[in-house]
């Protein structure tokens, strides 16, 4: 993503993953978004996570919307979806790019531009049809996964962006997910509880 950033020609960046589906209208809503807003620095929405089918909807994750709200909850979980996000050049070169961190290298970019104060906004939209599978959470867990994590709270922690308490309570969640359960029952505790039907 680093490489593609620096080449990309415009100011304006969207970025997806090769195997999921934008909605057709996705780029006028952000572009619009962002003519309105100009203040902004990054802009992405809501996603649906599907299996087979786009009529095989597993679940949903909904974020935050206005720029507060998302940096109270950047403190506890990641706060884009990734995949949906469009955001300025200039801005994500300001502070340094997409930079090498274990399959964190956007929330760490996030917390970057949080610290720069720069501008944060949501859709209520959604905006992409995700393929996930059982793999997915397999990624999301084992020990490489947790040190990564554990960086990304440590880096919080050093720039006062959470308190002490915080930071255990985070480190502790993220050691049961991540480490004590086995990818079966990590997929379920996703879906459950980090993941809603509506």
């Amino acid at each position: 993503m680093r490489t593609a950033v620096e080449n990309c020609s415009h100011q304006f960046i969207a970025r997806m993953d090769s195997d999921d589906i934008a909605v057709e209208n996705r780029f006028e809503m952000q572009l619009k978004a962002f003519i309105s807003h100009p203040e902004l620095s990054i802009l992405g929405g809501q996603i649906e996570e599907f299996i087979s089918s786009l009529d095989d909807v597993v679940g949903k994750r909904k974020v935050p919307l206005a720029d507060a709200a998302l940096k109270d909850y950047m403190r506890r979980r990641c706060p884009f979806n990734h995949m949906t996000v469009m955001f300025k050049k200039s801005d994500v070169l300001e502070v340094g790019n997409y930079q090498d961190w274990f399959w964190n290298e956007d929330y760490y970019l996030w917390l970057r531009m949080a610290i720069n104060n720069m501008r944060f906004a949501n859709l209520p939209e959604m905006l992409v049809h995700v393929r996930v599978g059982a793999d997915m959470y397999q990624r999301r867990g084992g020990k490489k996964y947790f040190q990564s994590e554990k960086r990304l709270q440590d880096y919080m922690l050093e720039h006062k962006m959470i308190s002490r308490g915080s930071y255990c309570m985070n480190i502790l969640k993220r050691w049961v997910v991540q480490v004590a359960l086995p990818n079966s029952v990590r997929g379920w505790v996703f879906r459950t509880f980090a993941r809603s039907k509506r």
